[in-house]
C-alpha cells in the first residue's frame, strides 16, 4: 500500500481539516468531529478489492428500492418506470404525500404498488435489510445521510445509487470506498451531467484523440436558486447548509464531466487543490429582510453565510490544470461551464450553444454537424431520442438511468465508480480547509492507494451490454 493515505491523515490531524470554518461560518457537529474520527483512522491491510473496472454478477432483473422520494427521487423513480428488466420493489421517506405521489405514478404507469418504509428517520434501514432488493437508489438531503445509508446498504449486500455529492467529508470518503471494496458491491454516484449530450460527445473526442493532449478545463455550478424560499414541506436544508459550510458545497456538476475527459483515477489521479470564496453580499441580507415580516425566518438570520462565488484550482499528477466555480446566490445565467483545452482543439459550452475549436477558429455549422455525427457515442444513437421523450434536465437523467440499469444487467464496469465519488464529493471538505487556511494549498487523498496508473477507463462505446429495452409508451 501506497504510504500517501497515511502521511493525508496526519496532514488532516495536524491542520484540522474541516474544524476550522470561515470566519462568520458556525463550525458544525459533522464537521467539527471529522477531526477526531480521521486523527485515530487506522489504515486497511495491503489486499484490497479494486473496484476500478469491477464486473459484478450479472442481474437480469435489476430489483430496486428508493430512499427518498422527493424532487429527484420521484425524477429517479420516474426514469426506471421506462425500463424493463427492472423492479420497483420499495420506498422510503418520512413525508407520506410523496409516498402517496410515487404510489399513483407507479399506479399510472401499470406496476404494481411498492412496499412502503416509514415512521421514523432510521427507516431506511428497514428497507436496506429487505433481501428482495438488489438497488437501492438514494436521494435525500445533502449531508451525513448520504455516506451513512450507502454504507449501510452495502453492508447489506445491495449496490448503490446515490445522489450527489456521495460524501460530505474525508472519512466518509474514505468509508465508502472501504466498504464498497469488502463488500464488492458498486457505490454509483448519479452524476447526471456527465450523460449531457455534448459532454458525452467531448469525451468520446477526447479518448479518441481529437483534441491532443488535454492541458486544462474549466468546470462550474452557477445556478441562481432563491434558497430562502420556502419549500413545500418548510425542509430548508439548502438554507442551512448554506449557514454552516463555506467552499464549494456542490462541485460534481462540472467536475464530473472533466474529470472522465482526463480520466482521472485511470491513468491520471488529482493531485492538490486551493480555493477561494467572496464574502456573502447577498443571501444574509435577503434573510434578514424576510425575518423582518415573517417568524419563519427568524432562526436563520444570521450574517454568517458562505461566500456567494467559490473558485478552487486544481492540478493533476500529470500536470493538468482544472478551474471549479459554485455560485447559487447570485443573479446570473445558468451555467456549468465545460470548457477543454487541448494541444489540438479545444470545446466550451457555455455560453450556449455549445462549440468545438480548432487552432483559434471556431467550427462553422457544418463542421459542428460533421463532428456530431462522426464521434457521438452510441450510447446517444441508441436511446438518445427516448431520453428526450422522457425528458429529466434535457434527457441526460435517463441517459445516466439506463446505463446504470444496462451495466447491473449485463455485469459491466461502472462509468463512475466509488473512487470518483470520493474523490469528486471530498472537494468540499478540502476547499473549506483551504478558505479556512488563507487559501492554502491542500492535497487530494489517492483513494485508489496507487491503482489510479494501471486503472483503465471503461469504455461507452456499447461494445458490451446495450441490451436492456425501454418501454415505447410514456403517458
Amino acid at each position: 500500500m501506497k504510504e500517501n493515505r497515511r502521511d493525508f491523515l496526519k496532514q488532516i490531524a495536524i491542520g484540522g481539516i474541516g474544524l476550522t470554518v470561515a470566519p462568520g461560518l458556525k463550525a458544525n457537529e459533522m464537521v467539527s468531529n471529522e477531526i477526531k474520527t480521521i486523527s485515530g483512522y487506522k489504515t486497511k491491510s495491503n489486499q484490497y478489492n479494486n473496484m476500478c473496472g469491477y464486473r459484478a454478477p450479472i442481474l437480469k432483473t435489476v430489483r430496486t428500492g428508493f430512499v427518498g422520494v422527493g424532487n429527484r427521487g420521484y425524477s429517479n423513480l420516474n426514469q426506471m418506470t421506462f425500463l424493463d428488466g427492472v423492479e420497483i420493489k420499495a420506498i422510503c421517506d418520512i413525508a407520506q404525500f410523496r409516498i402517496d405521489e410515487a404510489q399513483q405514478l407507479l399506479q399510472k404507469r401499470g406496476l404494481p404498488t411498492a412496499g412502503v418504509y416509514t415512521g421514523s428517520n432510521d427507516a431506511w434501514r428497514g428497507l436496506c435489510e429487505n433481501p428482495d432488493i438488489d438497488l437501492i437508489s438514494i436521494a435525500v438531503p445533502r449531508g451525513p445521510l448520504h455516506a451513512r445509508i450507502s454504507v449501510y446498504a452495502m453492508e447489506c449486500g445491495k449496490h448503490v445509487a446515490v445522489e450527489v455529492p456521495a460524501v460530505a467529508t474525508v472519512d466518509e470518503a474514505w468509508n465508502i470506498v472501504e466498504t464498497s471494496e469488502n463488500t464488492m458491491k458498486h457505490c454509483y454516484m448519479m452524476e447526471n451531467c456527465c450523460y449531457d449530450f455534448f459532454e458525452l460527445l467531448t469525451l468520446n473526442m477526447a479518448r479518441q484523440g481529437f483534441f491532443g493532449d488535454i492541458i486544462h478545463g474549466d468546470a462550474a455550478y452557477l445556478h441562481f436558486q432563491k434558497i430562502y424560499e420556502k419549500t413545500r414541506d418548510n425542509d430548508m436544508w439548502r438554507l442551512e447548509e448554506s449557514q454552516y459550510h463555506n467552499g464549494n458545497i456542490y462541485p460534481t456538476h462540472g467536475l464530473g464531466p472533466v474529470c472522465q475527459i482526463m480520466n482521472i483515477n485511470r491513468g491520471d489521479k488529482l493531485s492538490h487543490m486551493v480555493s477561494m470564496s467572496s464574502d456573502d453580499f447577498m443571501l444574509g441580507k435577503n434573510v434578514a429582510e424576510l425575518a423582518s415580516s415573517d417568524p419563519f425566518y427568524q432562526k436563520f438570520n444570521t450574517d454568517s453565510y458562505r461566500g456567494n462565488i467559490n473558485t478552487s484550482i486544481i492540478r493533476t499528477e500529470k500536470g493538468r490544470t482544472i478551474m471549479l466555480q459554485h455560485d447559487t446566490t447570485s443573479p446570473r445565467v445558468y451555467s456549468r461551464i465545460h470548457a477543454i483545452s487541448g494541444t489540438r482543439a479545444a470545446a466550451q459550452k457555455y455560453p450556449l450553444p455549445a462549440r468545438i475549436s480548432v487552432g483559434d477558429e471556431w467550427l462553422n455549422e457544418e463542421e459542428m454537424k460533421k463532428v456530431n455525427e462522426q464521434y457521438m457515442p452510441k450510447i446517444v444513437k441508441r436511446i438518445g431520442d427516448m431520453a428526450q421523450e422522457v425528458g429529466g434536465h434535457g434527457g441526460m437523467d435517463f441517459l445516466m438511468t439506463w446505463r446504470l440499469i444496462d451495466c447491473l444487467r449485463n455485469g459491466l464496469p461502472m462509468d463512475i465508480d466509488v473512487y470518483d465519488a470520493a474523490a469528486w464529493s471530498v472537494i468540499t471538505s478540502l476547499s473549506q480547509w483551504s478558505l479556512s487556511n488563507n487559501s492554502r494549498p491542500i492535497e487530494v487523498p489517492d483513494f485508489t492507494r496507487g491503482a489510479w496508473q494501471g486503472n483503465q477507463p471503461v469504455d461507452i462505446s456499447l461494445s458490451e451490454g446495450g441490451n436492456t429495452s425501454v418501454k415505447k409508451s410514456i403517458n
